[in-house]
């Protein structure tokens, strides 16, 4: 957890285990050249809030440590998974953005080897998989909890021979959280009458989960790196390439997939079958929300984002001459050059060629329109852009990203799809005008 030298953000609530947590770290800062910090967060839900934090600012100065106190909002509007779950998601962004401010390599909580055992039942009692079975991780990224082996009761005779003083959460006593049933009423039941000892064997569960989790989690960010494209859309996966692996990896490596853009990790059991639907092979099409990110499948084409992709915006594009698509994460560069007798017309799906005279020098690029339609090459009648898209396997994410290209008004080259019968060049073609498509990024998924 710590190899000496690190600035540790210690998260200090004012009750026993986070009392004790900043005294043992304070004491090592000695032998370990640990520059210690508190952080506390106050979440204005409670009257003993504003006491509370006063307390923690006292400890602070008793110990001669820097304080960051940070209040925050907890919010009550959907999407919404519950006052704790809520609370706890703005305690830990606090976390982060005092540990980002101040350097910190690490940052403590003071879970202890007693919520360990309630988070295996509470999860087990929920009907948990592998991952909730795990239980707290000791380390997660950031993230240290030095007190999990700790039991509770040795926690407060420390802080009674160190002659600490703690405040007590009456919420910890409301029977209506299931946390505090099974910490109050159910784990003492099985204490008694099953095994004085079961808060260490469910701990020693967890770490035996969490051993195949670490295994698991490996395996899931190499499949990322190997199969995933990282775009403008978030991270891009054939269906195909996720259904040769074994369920749980290609679970796993969809889960990685939103580590990667900012999601906690955490979903619960719907999300977590949500999830798996979504690589089942009779589904074209689905979409699963979760922690300000989607999963949306597509055809043979499966996406992890943060939410809507945006929509490639309208444009003049003066030619020759280049444009940038930041949108797409692209540019098209058109130049403009004297046609020769040995002049191929190119064959790659990212450039079109067309006889300069016959076009304006000033083109727009836009995104599709409800009710296009297009005039292919080689074609025999317009087609109707939105199935020329389809066909063409062209992911519903994209097809408003897609750009086209048009000349006084005609649709002249849905850009890396397919060229419209505008202004060939031919045998009478005296200047060409070639486009390109950089970074195409619909041709090179379909490429995959």
């Amino acid at each position: 957890m710590l190899r000496g030298g690190e600035t540790v953000l210690t998260a200090v609530s004012g009750g026993a285990d986070s009392v004790a947590l900043a005294d043992v770290l304070v004491s090592l800062v000695p032998e370990l050249d640990l520059k210690v910090h508190l952080v506390h967060v106050n979440h204005g839900l409670r009257p003993e809030a504003d006491a509370e934090q006063l307390s923690v600012e006292r400890l602070a100065g008793d110990l001669g440590v820097p304080c960051h106190v940070e209040r925050v909002t907890v919010r009550r509007e959907p999407p919404w998974e519950g006052l704790e779950a809520e609370a706890r998601r703005a305690r830990y962004g606090a976390f982060r953005a005092v540990a980002e401010r101040i350097g910190a390599q690490r940052i403590a909580t003071a879970h202890t080897a007693d919520d360990q055992a309630e988070t295996v039942l509470m999860r087990l009692l929920e009907g948990a998989g592998p991952r909730g079975l795990a239980g707290i991780a000791p380390v997660r990224g950031l993230l240290i909890r030095p007190l999990l082996e700790a039991r509770r009761t040795d926690v407060e005779v420390h802080l009674r021979a160190r002659g600490l003083a703690w405040m007590e959460d009456v919420s910890n006593r409301d029977p209506r959280f299931l946390r505090n049933r099974v910490r109050h009423d159910v784990l003492p039941f099985l204490e008694r009458t099953v095994d004085p000892g079961i808060a260490a064997g469910l701990a020693r569960s967890a770490g035996l989960v969490r051993a195949l989790m670490d295994d698991l989690e490996g395996a899931g960010a190499r499949e990322l790196a190997r199969l995933g494209r990282q775009g403008g859309a978030g991270w891009v996966f054939g269906i195909a390439d996720l259904r040769a692996l074994p369920r749980e990896i290609a679970a796993e490596t969809l889960r990685a997939a939103a580590l990667s853009l900012g999601h906690s990790g955490a979903m619960r059991g719907a999300g977590q079958r949500a999830l798996r639907r979504l690589l089942a092979p009779d589904i074209p099409r689905g979409l699963v929300s979760a922690g300000g990110l989607v999963m949306e499948r597509s055809g043979r084409w499966l996406r992890v984002g943060r939410g809507r992709v945006a929509d490639l915006e309208p444009r003049e594009f003066v030619v020759p001459g280049t444009l940038a698509l930041p949108e797409i994460g692209a540019a098209l560069e058109a130049r403009c050059f004297e046609a020769g007798s040995g002049y191929v017309v190119p064959r790659d799906a990212g450039t079109v060629a067309f006889d300069a005279d016959r076009l304006p020098s000033r083109l727009t690029v836009r995104a599709r329109r409800r009710g296009d339609r297009f005039m292919p090459w080689g074609g025999a009648q317009e087609r109707r852009l939105k199935s020329l898209l389809i066909d063409a396997r062209v992911p519903r994410w994209e097809r408003a990203r897609v750009p086209l290209l048009e000349a006084d008004g005609d649709l002249i080259w849905v850009a890396g799809l397919r060229r419209g019968q505008a202004a060939p060049v031919g045998p009478g073609t005296t200047r060409i005008l070639e486009v390109t498509l950089s970074v195409p990024l619909v041709v090179a998924a379909r490429g995959r």
